[in-house]
């Protein structure tokens, strides 16, 4: 498949990373030089110095043979308007990155398409969607349903108090069992666990269940005393920070601190229809967290433009009794330092752009993907097609590749567990997770008509 990438900022970067890792034919282009300075010899890519917009440079990219034109330039005009001259060049599909909510509407979706651009991403929307998520289960650090709960994921930081520690998996985690594990990330090594192996105290166990068992999983993993989160302060006024107060739940008393005061005033008119209170100051100031209440406050959000901010304030607030924490990481280098510092729930905008990128370019039926930083990993919803490798044996029998493992399904609604012994049908929608970047490999498992 070639793919063409237009803007080498972080979502560019590191989509170009992900796909010279699935060794796809990939052109990024970039008319700022030394942003492309050592990316073709550090990734497996070819890189064209010039702007996206141009014509000529998106034919010397070779667009009219592109599978997919991807827009991720900051300007989100620009990253339109590349787009819609790939498609007339003769791009098969094309996406842009946006910053503007309204274009999102349902309705609008086949204008875009006229025009020649295929999908739109709002990076802001998809990381307010994981915060909004994430502050309704103070104890869970990920979460990830499929069919609108139907089957859950919960990536869950286990303490001693977790009643299910030490203990093979295979006695806990039977045909019959209403949760699997399908991966434990301890330090800096992921496992893709068996029978024989054991959750230890301070590992990240990632359960895969449904809706109804979420309660049983808080019980067994000794969270049941973690409070319910109602108080919430964030802290940085930005865009995610807006989407995050427009989608929380009503029960949420939300406190927004920001240091810019002409911010706060925007902040005012955008958030007038929303039970929000917008504070001007610093996040960081002690003082001013007591005085809001920050003893009393179950949630810290910290979503400034700075990583090393986020950070040190999750810190302090953890310092200060708050008990789920979220800090949005952007240089992906502090991902692993931040989690070291047990900081709770990490966001990477760039890394949750460019996973729904990713799964446009899978040929069988995708309709979510999934990057989990924590554990270097996808979770993908893959679509059985009538006819598929995948359903002509019984899971323990499809010899699927090291790495990946099915944790669940729905069938016409239902939320089923998966173990060797489960047949899937066509037509199933399967949560597969996949470690190290096997997704393309597994993709041949669900397409129809696949020879072997």
């Amino acid at each position: 498949m070639k793919i063409i990438i237009g803007g080498a900022g972080a979502v560019g970067r590191h989509l170009a990373k992900l796909l010279s890792k699935d060794h796809q034919d990939c052109v990024l282009i970039e008319e700022h030089a030394d942003r492309l300075e050592g990316l073709e010899s550090k990734y497996d890519i070819m890189t064209v110095h010039a702007a996206p917009t141009s014509i000529q440079a998106q034919k010397e990219a070779g667009v009219e043979k592109a599978d997919l034109f991807v827009g991720v330039m900051t300007n989100e005009s620009r990253n339109m308007n590349a787009c819609m001259i790939a498609h007339a060049l003769g791009a098969k599909k094309t996406v842009a990155r946006i910053d503007n909510f309204e274009y999102l509407a349902p309705n609008l979706k086949p204008f875009f398409e006229k025009m020649g651009i295929n999908s739109l991403i709002y990076p802001e929307v998809l990381a307010a969607i994981d915060i909004t998520n994430g502050l309704k289960m103070s104890w869970v650090r990920q979460r990830w349903d499929v069919h609108g709960g139907a089957l859950v994921m919960l990536g869950i930081k286990l303490r001693e108090t977790c009643e299910i520690l030490n203990r093979p998996l295979r006695e806990l985690c039977g045909p019959d069992d209403p949760y699997h594990i399908v991966a434990i990330k301890r330090g800096n090594e992921t496992l893709i666990p068996g029978g024989n192996d054991e959750l230890y105290d301070n590992d990240i166990a990632y359960f895969m269940t449904t809706r109804e068992y979420i309660p049983y999983i808080r019980k067994i993993s000794g969270k049941e005393h973690y409070a319910d989160v109602k108080n919430v302060i964030i802290m940085g006024g930005g865009k995610t920070s807006v989407r995050v107060a427009l989608t929380a739940p009503d029960y949420m008393n939300l406190k927004i601190i920001e240091i810019d005061e002409q911010r706060c005033e925007k902040l005012n008119e955008l958030l007038n229809d929303v039970d929000a209170m917008v504070i001007h100051g610093d996040g960081r100031d002690l003082g001013l967290l007591q005085e809001e209440g920050i003893q009393n406050t179950q949630a810290f959000v910290a979503l400034t433009g700075n990583t090393e901010t986020n950070i040190l304030a999750c810190l302090t607030a953890k310092r200060l009794g708050v008990r789920k924490t979220v800090a949005m990481v952007e240089n992906l280098d502090y991902v692993e330092m931040a989690e070291s510092l047990d900081i709770g729930t990490i966001i990477n905008k760039k890394t949750l752009a460019a996973g729904h990128i990713y799964q446009m370019m899978l040929d069988a039926d995708v309709t979510n993907v999934r990057s989990l930083m924590m554990v270097d990993s996808d979770v993908a919803e893959f679509v059985a097609a009538e006819g598929s490798k995948v359903t002509k044996n019984d899971v323990k029998d499809l010899g699927l590749p090291f790495g990946v493992t099915i944790g669940g399904l729905v069938r016409n609604g239902q939320g089923i567990l998966v173990n060797g012994n489960t047949r899937i049908k066509a037509g199933d929608s399967v949560m597969v997770f996949c470690h190290e970047q096997n997704l393309k490999k597994l993709e041949k498992y669900f397409k129809a008509d696949t020879l072997w």
